[in-house]
């Protein structure tokens, strides 16, 4: 019996031993899972740094841009960082066998347009600018036969009638298109560094003009809440193997953290610290952005084949010290992008001034959203994020050869040679999702002058470009253009590119007239809906050129009548396109009918 007993503890004891002892192992192992270095199958333990910095303290950036973008200025971050490496190709979650398309840089939405119209605020006309408003929809690009190009363009014509003149009008679109599968498209790794506006005007709330009343209590989200969450938005699209760097400003820069990978870095302790930070003090985006740059020199040793190099502004645009002048301020964005370190700006707010970063961001490799709830910019990132970070497509020119047709204008693009008519230039293209065979913002419209009176006409389109590594490209393609008196378009994506840009050349007209009263800016039957060509404006200033304040919404009797006919115009074009989705345009449109009826 005694014998029994023994035995009997003696099994529990070794059982006790069993279960603690693998509990203990499992416990070891789990955590070295969590604290091992990754995928190189060693047990080193990973301590993730807490890293943040900002304790008020401003950094010193004298005479920093006189050394970096003035005369004396060294090549040294450009031989090693510069992108030099081609598209890199990995197996992600897309759809293998669509090809991703492109867009072109600069505004990516026109967001601070429709907030303004929706809170009452009249907006400026650079608020809604054609590349905006084309990468808010999807187009038929005309793309008939496949390319080994990188970027393969397509062209359609149309022949359309002006819907306020009935005058004809000849166009044709560009088609943006790659050869790069979508399952084939990933981002290089990323040096990533924000630059955080976190001045006094970041403390009005999202729909409130801060130099309306600079010392009101607000009540709704500020947009320095806005802020600090979009940036803790973009730190989630993060790898472990990008690094990220944070430089905030208000009159004076301040050092956020330093430029880390990821990986090794506590990133929900930086978040924590992110969402604590509160506006002050005055706009020094001079400063900010120099700063910023200054943490890529010790980035030197970087792999430039595996990075893309990006800093991301996020700020209301209305710098008050330092260089505040727009040629200055693009000037240091232009320099960087020559080193091979593109800029995103980031506008937040309803007062966020687009006439500044319209100007900056047309520079290679740049490119603007806006952000006015929080929800639609998470949602946005999480699609368009490795888009927004990966230019490859530099310098393109287009130049046009007939006897038969000039180029008249070009919507969605940078520039026309008003001299010859001859030219087409965009600084950048990004790639850009393709749904069900449409990409997204993936034409440049052309409207053109028919010089002869020939039925049949001929253009060459000559295209050059350079890819991410310097090299240049070219084609170059014929088209046909028949002219046989007829309204006629060669697909729904001309047509509506065409719809797009003479809503958005009336908004333009409208916004001049009213603000300038002058009536050059009037729509009339005789002429129908020309370009806009004047961005001259009246815009109350107080404290300086960037400081931007409110007016309030007004529509006078001849634009409700304008407004009036391109509803039905529209009504009519989107039945035709088959796109609900510019309904919202109709919106628009009705808000400002009913602003004159009040």
């Amino acid at each position: 019996m005694k014998n029994k007993k023994s035995i009997i503890i003696t099994i529990c004891i070794l059982l006790a031993v069993i279960v603690i002892g693998g509990t203990t192992m499992y416990f070891v192992n789990e955590n070295k899972k969590n604290s091992t270095s990754g995928n190189n199958g060693d047990d080193k333990k990973v301590v993730k740094i807490d890293d943040w910095k900002y304790d008020g303290t401003p950094l010193s950036s004298e005479g920093f841009f006189s050394g970096i973008f003035g005369s004396t200025v060294t090549n040294s971050v450009a031989q090693s960082i510069a992108p030099t490496g081609g598209v890199m190709m990995e197996s992600v979650a897309m759809d293998s066998a669509a090809n991703i398309g492109f867009s072109v840089g600069g505004a990516k939405d026109i967001n601070n347009f429709r907030e303004n119209i929706e809170e009452g605020y009249f907006p400026i006309s650079t608020d809604i600018t054609y590349n905006g408003l084309f990468y808010d929809y999807t187009f038929d690009t005309g793309m008939v036969n496949e390319s080994e190009d990188l970027f393969s363009p397509s062209y359609s014509t149309a022949i359309s009638k002006d819907p306020i003149s009935n005058g004809k009008e000849y166009y044709m679109t560009v088609g943006l298109n790659s050869n790069i599968k979508e399952s084939d498209f990933a981002r290089k790794k990323l040096n990533l560094v924000v630059v955080l506006d976190i001045s006094g005007s970041m403390s009005s709330s999202l729909s409130d003009y801060y130099y309306d009343n600079p010392f009101k209590i607000e009540k709704n989200k500020s947009k320095m809440e806005a802020a600090n969450e979009a940036v803790n938005i973009l730190i989630n699209q993060l790898n472990d193997d990008d690094k990220f760097g944070m430089i905030l400003f208000d009159n004076a820069a301040y050092l956020g953290k330093e430029i880390s990978l990821v990986g090794e870095t506590d990133m929900d302790a930086i978040k924590e610290h992110i969402l604590e930070i509160t506006a002050q003090g005055g706009t020094n985006f001079e400063a900010g952005y120099a700063e910023a740059t200054k943490l890529f020199d010790d980035l030197k040793d970087i792999d430039s084949d595996e990075y893309e190099n990006r800093i991301i502004v996020i700020t209301d645009a209305m710098p008050n010290y330092g260089n505040t002048s727009k040629d200055g301020l693009m000037s240091y964005v232009e320099e960087n992008a020559d080193d091979g370190i593109y800029t995103t700006f980031i506008g937040v707010g309803v007062d966020f001034n687009t006439k500044l970063i319209e100007a900056i961001s047309d520079v290679k490799g740049a490119n603007y959203y806006s952000v006015h709830t929080v929800d639609e910019f998470e949602e946005r990132m999480g699609e368009q994020f490795e888009f927004m970070v990966t230019p490859l497509v530099f310098d393109l020119e287009l130049n046009l050869e007939s006897e038969d047709y000039e180029i008249a204008g070009v919507y969605g693009s940078d520039t026309v040679n008003k001299e010859d008519g001859s030219i087409m230039s965009v600084n950048t293209l990004f790639p850009s999702k393709t749904t069900d065979g449409e990409v997204k913002g993936g034409v440049i419209l052309l409207k053109l002058n028919k010089i002869s009176e020939k039925e049949d006409g001929v253009l060459k389109l000559n295209v050059s470009y350079k890819d991410r590594n310097g090299i240049a490209h070219a084609n170059s393609q014929e088209v046909e253009f028949s002219d046989n008196g007829e309204e006629y378009y060669a697909n729904k994506g001309i047509r509506k590119a065409i719809a797009l840009t003479r809503y958005a050349n009336t908004i333009k007209n409208w916004i001049l007239y009213e603000r300038s009263e002058e009536p050059r800016f009037l729509i009339l039957p005789v002429n129908g809906i020309v370009d806009c060509n004047c961005t001259v404006e009246e815009v109350r200033i107080i404290l300086g050129e960037h400081e931007r304040t409110s007016v309030d919404l007004t529509v006078s009797d001849e634009y409700k009548d304008i407004f009036e006919q391109l509803k039905g115009y529209l009504e009519g074009e989107i039945e035709a396109v088959e796109d609900k989705t510019m309904r919202q345009e109709i919106k628009i449109l009705d808000e400002l009918i009913k602003n004159n009826e009040k």
